[in-house]
């Protein structure tokens, strides 16, 4: 045998004897799964190449639940503030066009109070009508007119 072969040889069995002094080893060789497969080491053999060929899928679906959960979070967090913009500035605008309106409306009420009252303040009443007025029969009089002095109605009868 050439001497790389018995360094290479060496190593292993150091590894193994690494291993096998291990107390973990040491405790699962000694449970019942491990004396069944230390009995059947074609079933030891392909359950480590189980294990180590579907570490690499379990891996990446990990790795990919990690990230789909990152990305759901942060869609999340963006589509919220989105969505809460969107509902601000459609607030925003709906007051800004309540707050027009409600200057319009004031203004055109205004309007018409300050029209109404000066109409009213020329429409002539009773009470301003000149007695010359009255007597003439003014059309503004009302249909019961108040009862004239008693000196203008002795006047009228002579």
């Amino acid at each position: 045998m050439s001497k790389e072969m018995k360094e290479l040889q060496k190593g292993w069995h150091s590894v193994m004897e690494t291993v096998h002094s291990n107390p973990h080893v040491v405790a699962f060789m000694n449970s019942r799964v491990g004396q069944y497969l230390d009995d059947h080491p074609f079933v030891a053999l392909s359950m480590l190449v189980f294990i180590a060929a579907s570490a690499i899928p379990v891996a990446f679906f990990l790795v990919f639940v990690v990230a789909t959960t990152v990305v759901a979070c942060i869609g999340v967090i963006v589509m919220e503030g989105f969505v809460i913009s969107l509902g601000g500035l459609t607030l925003l605008c709906v007051l800004g066009g309540l707050g027009m309106l409600s200057l319009a409306v004031s203004g055109v009420l205004s309007v018409c109070y300050m029209s109404l009252t000066t109409l009213l303040s020329y429409w002539p009443t009773p009470d301003s009508l000149s007695k010359k007025e009255i007597a003439n029969g003014s059309r503004f009089l009302p249909s019961n007119p108040p009862a004239l002095d008693q000196d203008d109605a002795n006047k009228k009868t002579e």
